[in-house]
């Protein structure tokens, strides 16, 4: 068992909030992520590693890479008490402080080679196949079938999505600009239509042609494809445990304004797993762990004044979702715009050099 002498801070997950407050604590704390993979990915980028290959060495970064003062476990956490971390290795973590920053439940590998094979392998995927089928029409799905179709315009792409809209987190409009969009660059676009992802399968491992038949009839044939779905949260290994009051119906951990889990004095969560009312953004998790890293920091001191916690305001900045290189659909508080103007707004790198540098973490060449 790990033990710990006061300053132990545990952080469950190491996703884009999880990592960062582990870096941004270690030389505050004694710091132990726990999490299943031996990196973090920046989830931003993701779409984009599909189809440019140049962009994965950059986004699946190790996590000793940034973590010089911390400790990792590399394991599931499967359950805890007031005290200590259960894991699925039967390693016990010790804490004083708990951040929970688990996110959406993912199968992901535990290694970053195999990780990166993943990416190669759906580019090699897309790359053979002549018509891509995209289940799913949220963010994910939306701009999966826009970089494909502008990598490759002589593709036949095939969007089908369950609700009555495009991009159900933005406004109707937004929705209807990226519909528009999309049929314009000849995506073919199904809605209020589904196809069962169990039958589907996760797309790893299906090639040649499969036809596929939607909830209202339709067949689709393709090559390949890919399930852009969403994702439950991943709280469920808490139910049993004393945090399990605090999951709300969604599943989502109820938080204070200082982040804290049911206004536990040492149990924050940080990212998805929140039910902060606002958008699931990368950059807003990334903020929720700055949040929590001040406030650690402050309560880590023997006189730290905990009436002067930071608070955490949910956020109702823009939500921008980019189509290929060049074009993006924004979600303004006034407007919604399309073309190339909002697509400025996230740069041709989509924020991967920034958040390089925000770990710390420069290529070999110098460079972030």
């Amino acid at each position: 068992m790990l033990r710990c002498d006061g300053d132990r801070v545990v952080i469950v997950g190491g996703g884009i909030a999880g990592a960062l407050l582990a870096k941004t604590l270690q030389n505050h704390a004694d710091v132990v992520l726990i999490d299943p993979k031996e990196y973090f990915e920046i989830p931003w980028a993701n779409v984009r590693a599909k189809v440019e290959p140049t962009v994965v060495e950059r986004t699946v970064i190790p996590h000793a890479d940034y973590l010089t003062d911390a400790k990792v476990v590399t394991a599931k956490a499967v359950g805890v008490d007031d005290s200590v971390v259960l894991t699925s290795i039967g390693r016990t973590v010790g804490y004083d402080f708990l951040v929970i920053a688990t996110g959406r439940t993912c199968t992901r590998p535990q290694s970053r080679p195999e990780r990166l094979e993943m990416f190669h392998r759906d580019k090699d995927r897309i790359a053979a196949a002549s018509s891509v089928l995209i289940i799913g029409g949220g963010p994910i799905g939306v701009e999966l079938a826009a970089e494909i179709i502008m990598d490759s315009p002589d593709k036949r792409v095939t969007l089908v999505h369950g609700g009555p809209r495009l991009l159900m987190v933005m406004s109707p409009r937004a929705s209807a600009k990226a519909l528009e969009w999309l049929r314009s660059k000849n995506v073919t676009v199904l809605l209020d239509q589904t196809i069962d992802v169990y039958l589907a399968g996760s797309g790893d491992g299906h090639e040649g042609q499969r036809d596929f038949t939607t909830s209202a009839g339709e067949t689709v044939s393709a090559d390949c494809h890919f399930v852009c779905t969403g994702r439950p949260v991943a709280s469920g290994w808490l139910r049993g445990t004393f945090l399990g009051e605090y999951i709300g119906a969604d599943g989502r951990l109820v938080v204070d304004e200082h982040l804290r889990v049911g206004r536990l004095k040492n149990v924050f969560a940080i990212g998805d797993i929140t039910d902060v009312p606002e958008a699931k953004q990368g950059y807003l998790a990334q903020r929720h762990a700055m949040v929590v890293s001040r406030n650690l920091r402050l309560l880590l001191r023997s006189d730290g004044p905990e009436h002067k916690l930071h608070r955490y305001k949910a956020s109702k900045a823009a939500i921008t979702v980019t189509l290929g290189r060049r074009d993006a659909v924004s979600e303004l508080p006034f407007m919604s715009l399309i073309g190339h103007i909002p697509g400025v707004v996230k740069p041709r790198d989509l924020y991967v050099s920034r958040t390089r540098r925000m770990m710390g973490i420069k290529s070999k060449n110098g460079e972030s």
